[in-house]
């Protein structure tokens, strides 16, 4: 639907008497700054990255095996049966989100669950 039409529907909302308001362009700017309210375009981005990073099954049974302990990338390859490039696309989605956290060990990376009770709360591995 088009802007137009949302805005010729909310002057006919406004004057059927169901919203309380007689100007409907000062509502739909009200309507406009409520949203922003309760959550603006810069927090709806993170968290819908959050939430995409959350909607892949590799992610989920990588955040998975990371509740259980610490692992380097060639151990999440070969649980997974991933490629290197394929473990490292993955676990760069969760770094990037704040999801896992790495350390490089020589020339190995290992990685964890940055806030392991969080995680395995939403997960639903807390055994709740």
């Amino acid at each position: 639907m088009s802007l137009s039409k949302a805005k010729s529907r909310l002057e006919r909302l406004a004057k059927s008497g169901i919203c309380s308001t007689n100007d409907a362009s000062k509502y739909a700017d009200d309507l406009k700054k409520a949203a922003d309210t309760v959550m603006n375009m810069e927090s709806a981005e993170k968290k819908e990255s959050f939430f995409k990073a959350l909607a892949d099954r590799i992610r989920l049974r990588i955040l998975s095996l990371l509740a259980t302990r610490e692992m380097c990338v060639c151990e999440v390859m070969v649980a997974l049966d991933l490629t290197q490039p394929a473990a490292s696309y993955h676990l760069g989605i969760l770094e990037t989100v704040g999801l896992v956290k790495r350390r490089k060990e020589g020339k190995w990376v290992f990685y964890r669950l940055s806030d392991p009770s969080q995680v395995k709360k939403t997960l639903g591995l807390d055994g709740r």
